[in-house]
């Protein structure tokens, strides 16, 4: 039997995998999480073989998430399911420390077959998602601006996008309100934006807020 952590903030998301998991056989769930504390608090006390991971939740999340549960659990695979479906992020992903990537419009039986392989210490990328990688790097497509930018500028980024004051991105990230500024002057810096409009254009424009 496959025991899961389930990490997702969305309600019918995890009832959704609940039913999914329910109905295979092999796997169960053996803790949710909705936050990335909740996640590293379940990490720490409850015994799993693996964690199903949204890239997107209030608190730590994402890759600085994977590289928490990494610090903690050195060996506990993870396979992130989410929506974000760039190379980008996938690459930075598994370079955190996660053992596959699946995006959340693939279907059950493909979850299921990446959930087996993951847990059996193997690893799963999305089809589509590895393909525009290789076909990245083969050609090698010159890199979009943004994906200069650190993990957390670039998380940052993404939360301003997505019409988040800096207070409340310090309070998501628990940082202070000085870090998350210092942050978004070097992204602006780096990525030579001149004004707020320019980082919201560009973000729009690349789908960040995703």
């Amino acid at each position: 039997m496959i025991r899961i952590l389930i990490a997702d903030d969305h309600a019918i998301v995890r009832g959704g995998l609940l039913q999914l998991f329910g109905l295979a056989g092999d796997v169960t769930i053996v803790a949710q999480a909705t936050n990335g504390g909740q996640v590293l608090e379940s990490v720490r006390t409850v015994p799993c073989d693996m964690v199903l991971l949204d890239m997107s939740m209030p608190g730590i999340s994402g890759i600085d998430l994977i590289g928490r549960i990494r610090a903690h659990a050195p060996s506990l695979p993870i396979l992130v399911l989410s929506m974000h479906n760039e190379a980008l992020v996938v690459r930075r992903a598994l370079k955190a420390g996660a053992n596959g990537y699946m995006t959340k419009d693939g279907d059950p039986e493909t979850l299921l077959l990446a959930v087996r392989k993951v847990a059996a210490g193997g690893r799963y990328i999305d089809p589509g998602l590895a393909e525009q990688m290789v076909f990245e790097s083969e050609g090698g497509q010159f890199e979009q601006a943004h994906e200069q930018l650190s993990n957390r500028e670039l998380s940052i980024f993404r939360l301003f996008v997505r019409g988040k004051t800096v207070n409340q991105i310090a309070d998501e990230l628990a940082i202070s309100n000085k870090t998350v500024s210092t942050h978004k002057a070097r992204l602006m810096q780096k990525m030579g934006f001149q004004s707020n409009a320019d980082m919201l254009r560009y973000g729009i424009d690349h789908a960040l807020g995703k």
